[in-house]
């Protein structure tokens, strides 16, 4: 079985037979969930297994991550997450994986896990390249001796978006020269050419074949929005006199119950939209969703890039969305889509109003909008880490290393040589 994000057509790869070096590369992603971060780590491991590469992708043991690598046959290790005072046990486990693997470059893809990859790095005498692929902000600055030494420790810091960019270089010590902005990407193949009419669609989910419907998709999580939306349609049809639909399409995060699912269902009978707001579970392949819908909202509190929203653009989808995090940088208000001010229900909804009633405009914005996305095609992001790694790899990690990165490995070696001993006495 193919992996869903491919269709058969032509992917540049790399000659095998090519003078270059091609190292075992390993994606690290220890999360228990399943979101958009997630997804996108174990996408691109697939892409670039496709283009040629070695990969193995690390993942937590029976998580939803770890089934979906084997249903995509992506060569997949498993390592128990532990964190704090347990984490030297992870590192060590992760360490002879490695060994075992000849994993040359690491790619780091949850920010939490990149002191579980210094120390190993560590452990492994600096003979480890590390890649940090980042997918969240940063958030608060930074710039702690802990953060500084560890980040010294990263070969490669890719971000997707120049604004990310300037806000590492603002809010940490790191080595700028060692910054690289590499746009997330997404298989364009998927949703163009439509496979299905709107009302395929829209009969394939179940839901109403007429009228305007309006679409988030998402984990169920009260930072995405959806409940926001729901207000927003609310007042589309009770203040602006407009009949439309919503699909919410999504699942509870893992480990957190389904309170918040709860609670929205309890605001749609709240508000008497029963047979308005439709709910719909996840599906790894969205293109069905977006075939399906007249409207994209975006409704997070900081949305850092915003697949989904790209995933509307290249389907040719309306998109409306708060204008929060990266969200600002992917959207050009009145030129790709349209913005509104965070948790205003009535711009929300008035901006809605005006994509459905002025079908020339939205339709000249939709269209603006899919001559852009292939800034962000998964083989672009793909080249571009691919030039990353190669620089990383003409010289070797452990021969010539910086002043400060030889500092920084000095420092966590009085670590790890007090841990090792006693690591290595223990069963895995």
């Amino acid at each position: 079985m193919k992996p869903y994000y491919t269709n058969g057509d032509f992917i540049p790869e790399r000659d095998p037979y090519a003078p270059e070096i091609q190292p075992q590369l390993a994606v690290l992603c220890l999360s228990g969930s399943l979101g958009g971060l997630e997804l996108n780590s174990l996408k691109f491991a697939g892409w670039m297994q496709e283009r040629g590469w070695r990969v193995t992708f690390f993942a937590p043991p029976a998580t939803p991550l770890a089934a979906w690598a084997e249903e995509w046959f992506v060569p997949l290790e498993t390592l128990a997450v532990r964190r704090g005072p347990a984490m030297p046990l992870a590192a060590w486990e992760l360490k002879q994986q490695l060994e075992r693997l000849q994993v040359d470059v690491l790619v780091v893809t949850q920010n939490k896990d990149l002191a579980l990859a210094t120390l190993v790095k560590t452990l492994m005498g600096g003979h480890l390249r590390i890649i940090y692929q980042q997918h969240m902000q940063l958030g608060r600055p930074k710039r702690s001796l802990v953060h500084t030494l560890r980040f010294r420790l990263v070969d490669a810091w890719l971000t997707p978006l120049p604004g990310l960019a300037r806000e590492v270089a603002r809010h940490t010590h790191f080595d700028t020269a060692q910054l690289h902005t590499v746009p997330l990407g997404l298989p364009l193949e998927q949703f163009a050419p439509l496979t299905r009419t709107r009302a395929e669609a829209r009969q394939e989910l179940g839901l109403p074949l007429e009228g305007p419907l309006l679409g988030i998709l998402g984990r169920f999580d009260a930072g995405k929005g959806q409940d926001f939306v729901i207000q927003a349609l609310h007042h589309l049809r009770q203040q602006l006199g407009h009949d439309a639909s919503l699909v919410i399409m999504g699942e509870p995060t893992r480990n957190e119950g389904d309170e918040y699912l709860r609670q929205l269902q309890a605001l749609v009978k709240q508000l008497g939209l029963e047979q308005r707001v439709h709910f719909r579970g996840f599906r790894a392949n969205p293109a069905v969703f977006y075939q399906a819908i007249d409207v994209f909202v975006l409704a997070s509190e900081n949305e850092t890039y915003g697949m989904v929203t790209l995933e509307a653009m290249a389907a040719g989808v309306p998109v409306v969305a708060a204008a929060t995090g990266g969200t600002v940088e992917l959207v050009q208000h009145g030129h790709t889509g349209l913005l509104y001010l965070h948790r205003d229900v009535a711009a929300c909804a008035r901006s809605v109003r005006r994509t459905l009633l002025d079908p020339a405009a939205t339709r000249l914005r939709v269209e603006r909008a899919q001559l852009e996305r292939w800034c962000y095609s998964h083989h672009r992001q793909c080249a571009l880490t691919e030039d990353v790694i190669q620089a990383l790899c003409a010289a070797p990690a452990a021969e010539t290393p910086s002043r400060r990165a030889r500092r920084a490995l000095a420092i966590n070696a009085v670590f790890a040589a007090g841990v090792a001993p006693w690591l290595g006495k223990v069963e895995f």
